[in-house]
């Protein structure tokens, strides 16, 4: 309820501020505001407008309720990743069971749960090309190499369509452009790609 103290806090320096702003600005109701103000007020109290910029209107700052919030939710803990995975879209839910089927004999219990909770938080989307991968196209990249000292902790693993993954790893100029043309990379995601081969050690894609 903080607009009840800036509704005081407003009517106490509206002196003040009147007489210091009025060489400088107008007194006025926002008629073209900005959008960042139309996100944040209503554009229904006097405010004054400096350079061309309508100032924040004290008056109007409020609070916003965030409801259904819960700490429970988080991908951090075992109960939390269970409470996730429930609320997940019924495609991303199907997936995460078929990635808890999987069995790689050569990675850590870590390695699986975390890859599991990565794929979740991201709803199955590649974090390069934003597109959703089913099991058979989820590849799950250690952004700082495990041999240059990576870990699998969560925080060091990235979901990559296999193929995507193959470009962050390729060093073969062919195999490079066949992969950029048949994935149809964009210069966005080409940077995205650079900065994972970087910290790689690996050449960046010109």
């Amino acid at each position: 309820m903080v607009n009840i103290e800036f509704s005081r806090i407003a009517y106490d320096l509206s002196n003040f501020t009147y007489n210091r702003l009025k060489q400088i600005g107008r007194y006025e109701t926002p008629k073209k505001p900005s959008t960042v103000y139309k996100k944040f007020y209503k554009g229904s109290y006097r405010t004054h407008k400096v350079a061309g910029i309508h100032l924040c209107p004290i008056a109007d700052v409020k609070t916003s309720n965030n409801m259904n919030f819960s700490q429970e939710l988080t991908p951090y803990t075992v109960e939390g990743r269970i409470r996730i995975h429930k609320r997940l879209k019924r495609d991303v839910a199907y997936e995460i069971n078929r990635l808890m089927q999987s069995n790689i004999p050569d990675r850590t219990i870590e390695y699986m749960d975390n890859r599991i909770s990565r794929y979740s938080m991201k709803n199955g989307k590649c974090e390069i090309t934003g597109l959703f991968l089913p099991v058979e196209l989820v590849h799950c990249h250690h952004y700082k190499p495990v041999s240059l000292g990576g870990t699998d902790e969560f925080r060091n693993l990235r979901i990559l369509r296999k193929e995507v993954h193959m470009l962050v790893h390729a060093t073969r100029e062919e195999t490079i452009q066949g992969l950029i043309n048949y994935l149809q990379i964009t210069d966005g995601q080409l940077k995205k790609i650079n900065q994972y081969r970087k910290v790689c050690n690996l050449e960046l894609i010109g």
